[in-house]
């Protein structure tokens, strides 16, 4: 039953292109089912000048809806321009009211069939003086070779969609206007022997049929009617929330790969730490250094005050030197190139002044005993011990006292 309701609408089909171009028949196939979404693809360069474009869409065969290309193809006659067929919902079935050639854009629909056909008339381009002038808004003209163009916006005031039908459940709801319903009833030229030939070869090609290309035909577009393969064909995109879901995953990758780029970056935080702990570093280093200083002083110092006492033991013998005695206990003032660590607190190291006395009261007992010259340094020793605190400077303080008191003698 169903094959005879093919065979019959496909007779119907067939019929429409024998009728006198007067009495132009507008319907072609009905059926229940609701065609696919407009593909989503590009337009084609326009082979030559004196091309006009005819837009794509989907016919209805013995395998179902198939996809006739988009195609640039020339007009009958100057002056006509194309109105694309639609498919309308009427008397609860869906039917195919075929394209023509005329004076006028008529009624299509309201489909948007894009590239110049936004729902309502053609913004593509006019005649002029014999000529066809080309919008390049919306069409994809080669300007090297094509110079009878302008350029002018076009304000789409439809709803943009890729919905194919007009009527039914979730079609377009347009309706003609007054100025279309008088264009249908005028003279009309029907399809071109070309676009019929592009019919065909979409009806013998499995690629285009929905069933199979899930309303994503191979090809959606061609330079030329027949023209299926090579240079110049183009293949449909996604749908619109395909391509959406298609480029999120591009958008995710590329925010991870900045993502990663900005991970070897120090951020700001990062920075001041790092520059923080430095300069921690830096203090922890300069107080070692520091402690390392102080210790090599206090060291220096040390071998300073030990050779004090042999160069007394030395003055020892000699009565008239041993009020200068002293003096050499100015050995200590290298120690003063420590000032850097100074700490006045070793207030004890006045203690001394008590041996510098008993070695310049005991210089005579010197002479009486010629040994006595070594039992000396047992008092410079006993000096050196207010040294050993890691304050030097105060090894200095002693100085005046010891010369004072020879004077006073």
């Amino acid at each position: 039953m169903s094959s005879k309701i093919r065979l019959l609408a496909l007779g119907l089909s067939l019929a429409t292109f024998t009728l006198p171009a007067v009495s132009f028949a507008q319907i072609s196939v009905s059926i229940t089912l609701a065609p696919p979404e407009l593909p989503v693809y590009e337009q084609p360069v326009m082979p030559e000048e004196g091309y006009l474009w005819t837009p794509g869409y989907w016919a209805y065969g013995e395998f179902g809806y198939f996809w006739v290309p988009g195609t640039w193809v020339q007009p009958p006659s100057v002056g006509v321009l194309w109105t694309p067929g639609y498919w309308g919902w009427s008397n609860g079935n869906y039917a195919f009211n075929n394209g023509y050639w005329g004076a006028q854009i008529g009624f299509y629909g309201g489909v948007n069939y894009g590239f110049g056909y936004g729902g309502s008339g053609y913004a593509g381009g006019r005649w002029s003086n014999g000529a066809f002038q080309y919008n390049t808004a919306v069409n994809n003209v080669n300007l090297s070779s094509v110079h009878n163009t302008y350029n002018e916006k076009v304000v789409n005031n439809t709803t943009v969609n890729n919905v194919s039908y007009n009527g039914g459940s979730g079609g377009v709801s347009a309706r003609p206007t007054a100025a279309e319903e008088s264009y249908a009833h005028q003279s009309h030229v029907e399809a071109t022997p070309a676009q019929k030939q592009q019919e065909q070869a979409a009806r013998a090609e499995p690629a285009q049929r929905a069933s199979v290309n899930n309303g994503h035909p191979t090809v959606a577009a061609t330079p030329k009617p027949g023209v299926f393969k090579g240079p110049g064909v183009v293949e449909a995109k996604a749908a619109t929330e395909n391509k959406a879901a298609e480029t999120k995953p591009a958008a995710e990758s590329k925010a991870a790969a900045e993502s990663k780029a900005a991970a070897g970056k120090p951020s700001v935080a990062e920075k001041e730490e790092t520059l923080h702990k430095a300069a921690v570093a830096n203090k922890a280093t300069a107080a070692t250094k520091a402690k390392a200083d102080s210790k090599a002083a206090s060291g220096e110092a040390m071998p300073a005050k030990k050779a004090t006492p042999v160069k007394h033991a030395a003055a020892a013998p000699h009565s008239v030197s041993a009020a200068k005695a002293p003096k050499p206990a100015a050995a200590p003032k290298p120690a003063a190139s420590s000032r850097p660590i100074a700490s006045p607190k070793p207030v004890a190291a006045a203690k001394p002044s008590a041996p510098a006395k008993v070695a310049m009261h005991s210089a005579p007992a010197a002479k009486d005993a010629g040994h006595a010259a070594p039992a000396e340094p047992a008092h410079p020793q006993a000096e050196a011990r207010p040294a050993a605190p890691p304050h030097p400077e105060a090894a200095p303080k002693p100085e005046p006292k010891p010369e004072e008191k020879p004077k006073e003698h």
